[in-house]
């Protein structure tokens, strides 16, 4: 799997140069990385994890050469350039799409949220990203870590491409913006058509910087814009539903209006609001609005509708695997830099992982490899085999 990252993914460069910040480094860039990219598709999420591994002989399947510690990890994280992973996260978006990984999709895009990860207690030991939280009674019960995560959606693969955390004093929509910026002129620009987002991102700031990078809006409606929600809800009530569809085996009702003005500091030509409802299978209504600046001419009521469906692939194949499978709320260096190269390498294996299992895996008439099978797979290869004396 490491070899198919460095020469499939093209990552052989990241490798051997991530943009290592020590002085005198004794232990060569290129093992400490390739350790902790190589423990996340093993599912190990701590150093102390790492370094019983690099201990117990495996270091040949981890493509290292040398032993260490725990506290080189820390050290070398701490002072890790931030550009070297990031870059390789969005060389390896761009080396999937030349590998025909996105063929067949017709609109693929980004969807962008956010989500916190990692509680501290201790208040000697605060870094420059925890952000107090606080217990019904507005007393500061501890301190967390707060940041937005954009991914490419829209394929049968999902890719997370960077992550920013919160500023002081920042909420989700100005984070969100600068890597909306970070991540979209990195990629270029006829990289991805769309950004589907949560309400948080209804701002007309947000909107205008999405225009501004060539892309099209697909945010969710709710009271966060009451005037727009409220104007919708009337126009659409009582009205029957423009379409019916069958998505997953559900029934679902489709209300589309492209005529809505802009709320006053909005700069787009119209506002295009779409409502779907439907009954899941757990038996809870569905009634969502969304907003757009797509017209009716580019893209029809089933195409938007899907497209918004998007929104959920950064939860549950981004988050949920990141937080569930790869650790991602465990805190193995309490420092600034340390907690977003980590964050980050776990995304680049998380991402090598989804593309190796899904594309490299089931070339050919290869069925599709679970992820949890692969794990046990790559556990079974770190195994040594014992030699018999046969003399």
């Amino acid at each position: 799997m490491l070899d198919y990252a460095s020469t499939t993914l093209r990552l052989g460069g990241f490798f051997s140069r991530p943009g290592d910040g020590r002085k005198r480094p004794q232990i060569p860039a290129k093992e400490l990385v390739r350790a902790q990219i190589g423990s996340h598709l093993l599912r190990v999420s701590s150093f102390h994890g790492i370094e019983r591994l690099v201990a117990s002989g495996v270091t040949r399947g981890l493509g290292i050469n040398c032993m260490f510690r725990e506290d080189t990890l820390a050290y070398f994280n701490a002072r890790l350039e931030l550009g070297g992973p990031r870059q390789a996260l969005i060389g390896a978006a761009k080396q999937a799409k030349r590998n025909k990984v996105f063929r067949g999709t017709v609109r693929f895009g980004l969807a962008i949220d956010g989500t916190g990860a990692g509680r501290c207690s201790a208040k000697s030991k605060l870094c420059g990203l925890c952000r107090p939280y606080h217990d019904a009674e507005g007393e500061i019960v501890g301190h967390k870590h707060e940041l937005t995560m954009i991914a490419v959606v829209g394929g049968k693969v999902m890719l997370p491409l960077d992550v920013e955390p919160y500023g002081q004093g920042e909420g989700e929509l100005t984070a969100g913006t600068r890597l909306l910026q970070r991540a979209a002129r990195a990629l270029g620009p006829r990289f991805a058509e769309y950004v589907v987002a949560d309400a948080k991102y209804g701002a007309a700031s947000f909107l205008h910087e999405v225009t501004a990078l060539g892309l099209h809006a697909v945010v969710r409606l709710k009271d966060n814009l009451p005037d727009l929600h409220a104007r919708a809800v009337v126009r659409f009530h009582g009205r029957p539903a423009d379409r019916r569809i069958q998505y997953e085996g559900i029934d679902v009702e489709i209300w589309d209006d492209e005529s809505f003005q802009p709320w006053e500091g909005l700069s787009w030509s119209f506002v295009r609001v779409l409502r779907y409802r439907y009954t899941s299978a757990k038996g809870e209504v569905v009634d969502a609005y969304w907003l757009t600046d797509y017209s009716t001419s580019v893209i029809g009521s089933e195409a938007l509708f899907r497209l918004a469906k998007r929104r959920w692939e950064i939860e549950n194949q981004g988050f949920n695997d990141a937080k569930n499978r790869y650790g991602m709320e465990h805190i193995c260096h309490h420092d600034a830099n340390a907690l977003i190269v980590g964050w980050l390498l776990l995304l680049l294996s998380l991402g090598i992982e989804r593309l190796y299992r899904l594309c490299f895996l089931h070339r050919g008439s290869h069925p599709c490899t679970s992820a949890a099978n692969l794990v046990i797979l790559l556990w079974l290869a770190l195994r040594r085999p014992s030699l018999h004396d046969t003399s």
